[in-house]
């Protein structure tokens, strides 16, 4: 007897990756993916806590001919507030090394990857039905009686199955099951919007491939070197976007305006896209398991995107899931939505762990704490030399870039160690004075 039959609703990062993780595993996979592909996506910049599922995918060596390798980042909260790290100074504990891409490409190559190892694609647009009373086995595209949500008759015979076994929803940010289900969420402090575009033409002076992210008032830039073009977008609180203009284009164009250090970028670059819109970036929801179905990637959760956590997120929480479904990979038996549901409870877990622990790393930069952690320490090493002095600052560092990497992201130490010296290691730095508005 095969695996279990899962279908997959949304073909981004996550649901591909799961797609080839599944079929890998001997799982009947059918990936149900509407086509449906935005001019811009955010999500273009990798962190080194992504290369080794991209290692496990089998893609990398693809995703690095279509990408830029990128050496690290550089955080400008001012003249005197500017932190840069390379990866490789880390390289005896985290991958040195991780890649900008351009999102239509690189979900392209994940989902050519899905259909090389055995998943089989459909092109037709699937919704969820809220079940109302149990249903006998097939009757309205489920497993059996007890399941929370079922599949369309037509996308059920799309499969060829009976009924799935699992219906995952990889919708990402349109949360179908979620907001179908009415599963409440919770939601971060800030309320920003994002206005972003690709540009060519423009001026480099930093390393080929390094990330900048600039402080600006009301909020922050990335600006994240692609092959060719550079994505350069600006997140503002609502009030200091709605003072820069009515439209998201003008609304760019006023934020580069009054920063040098963008103006100076793309000083005679032409702007090749449209100005891309995104709103909410912090969302976990209560609940993404239930019988029969489990929510993935975006449409379980999301966090701010100030350190590119979000494609890896969705990476993870493939990997993730698939491993909690490993135990069906040869067998379907005693796969019922009840036990499936008690079996991905673990994955639920983990994801929700993991997602709070950016949330709560981000907030370390938004309220001011991480920079001023950073300038305490070389406050410290200005006043005081030697060996131990050097080392303690080596070590902190190197935790905090963990975190930022997400190599250690969920490392009880490292996260215990950001929320002591949070609070006792500031060593007069305001906070404050550092925070994003």
């Amino acid at each position: 007897m095969p695996g279990l039959r899962v279908a997959i609703v949304g073909a981004g990062p996550a649901g591909a990756a799961l797609a080839t993780l599944l079929a890998e595993d001997g799982h009947d996979v059918v990936l149900f993916d509407d086509e449906r592909r935005p001019e811009l996506v955010v999500g273009e910049s990798l962190i080194p806590a992504g290369i080794p599922p991209l290692r496990r995918l089998g893609i990398e060596t693809a995703v690095a001919a279509i990408g830029m390798r990128k050496p690290g980042a550089t955080l400008t909260w001012s003249a005197q507030n500017r932190f840069s790290f390379r990866f490789a100074r880390y390289s005896s504990w985290m991958v040195p090394y991780a890649y900008n891409v351009p999102r239509r490409e690189f979900d392209a190559l994940l989902l050519a990857r899905a259909e090389a190892v055995g998943a089989r694609r459909s092109t037709m647009h699937v919704g969820f039905a809220r079940r109302s009373a149990a249903a006998t086995p097939g009757s309205n595209g489920t497993a059996g009686d007890g399941a929370e949500l079922a599949l369309a008759p037509d996308a059920v015979a799309a499969t060829g199955w009976p009924a799935p076994d699992l219906v995952v929803d990889a919708s990402g940010r349109a949360r179908a099951a979620a907001r179908l289900l009415g599963i409440p969420a919770s939601t971060g402090p800030r309320n920003d919007v994002a206005h972003f575009a690709h540009f060519t033409g423009y001026q480099w002076s930093d390393e080929p491939g390094q990330v900048l992210i600039d402080r600006l008032d009301g909020g922050w830039s990335w600006r994240i070197p692609l092959n060719e073009r550079l994505s350069l977008g600006v997140v503002l609180n609502r009030a200091a976007a709605a003072s820069l203009g009515a439209t998201p284009a003008e609304r760019l164009t006023a934020a580069i305006a009054t920063s040098d250090a963008l103006t100076a970028t793309i000083a005679g670059a032409q702007r090749r896209t449209d100005v891309v819109t995104y709103s909410n970036y912090q969302l976990i929801s209560s609940r993404g398991v239930g019988p029969g179905w489990v929510a993935i990637g975006d449409a379980f959760g999301f966090v701010d995107p100030m350190l590119s956590p979000g494609v890896t997120v969705a990476m993870r929480s493939a990997e993730m899931l698939a491993a909690c479904l490993a135990p069906w990979r040869r067998s379907r038996a005693g796969a019922t939505p009840a036990a499936l549901a008690t079996a991905l409870q673990p994955y639920a877990r983990e994801l929700t762990g993991l997602l709070s622990a950016w949330m709560e790393v981000v907030g370390y930069l938004y309220d001011g704490r991480m920079l001023a952690l950073i300038r305490a320490g070389s406050d410290m090493m200005a006043e005081r030399s030697g060996r131990f002095a050097r080392a303690l600052q080596d070590h902190i560092e190197a935790n905090i870039a963990g975190l930022a990497s997400g190599t250690s992201i969920t490392s009880r130490y490292s996260l215990g160690l950001l929320r002591f010296l949070g609070r006792h290691g500031l060593r007069g730095v305001s906070p404050a004075t550092l925070a994003i508005q």
